[in-house]
């Protein structure tokens, strides 16, 4: 009688991170309200505003770690498009587990405003070499003699 063998798939072990860990992302990002003391705007109604965030982020562990960003905005009202503003916004990034991510940013525009932009982001699709994320910025921007103001916006992208 024949015997049976048996081969066990052998999974190798996954391959521990290593830090410094330097990643890539490019988004789209969204604005959907903006409120000040004087008035509320919302974004697709007389006009549109979109940006395309794109940053590096160096990860000292998976709990901490810093993030810079630029972020090119372009608007479209009455049949004409431009790009209206350039963010630089460098900030901090803390882990929170389960995909989330919580970033600290500074924020300074082109168009005179200043100001932080917390962020609320969740990785929602994690692939070998990319990972699939939504946030949730909440700008709060001051200057060029307007009234302060709070946005909140809706950004999805992917991460390498």
């Amino acid at each position: 009688m024949a015997s049976l063998t048996t081969t066990a798939q052998i999974i190798p072990p996954a391959t521990p991170q290593t830090y410094p860990k330097i990643t890539g992302y490019v988004g789209i990002l969204h604005p959907i309200v903006t409120f000040n003391k004087h008035e509320t705007h919302t974004n697709f109604s007389d006009f549109y505003v979109g940006g395309l965030p794109t940053g590096i982020n160096i990860w000292k562990s998976a709990k901490v770690g810093f993030s810079m960003e630029i972020v090119p905005t372009i608007r479209a009202e009455n049949g004409v498009s431009k790009m209206n503003n350039l963010l630089f916004h460098p900030g901090i990034l803390l882990g929170l587990g389960n995909g989330f991510t919580f970033a600290g940013r500074a924020a300074f525009e082109t168009a005179g405003r200043y100001g932080v932009t917390p962020v609320l982001n969740k990785i929602v699709v994690k692939n070998k070499h990319s990972n699939y994320f939504v946030a949730v910025p909440m700008p709060v921007r001051f200057g060029n003699n307007q009234p302060a103001s709070l946005t909140l916006g809706f950004q999805f992208g992917i991460a390498f």
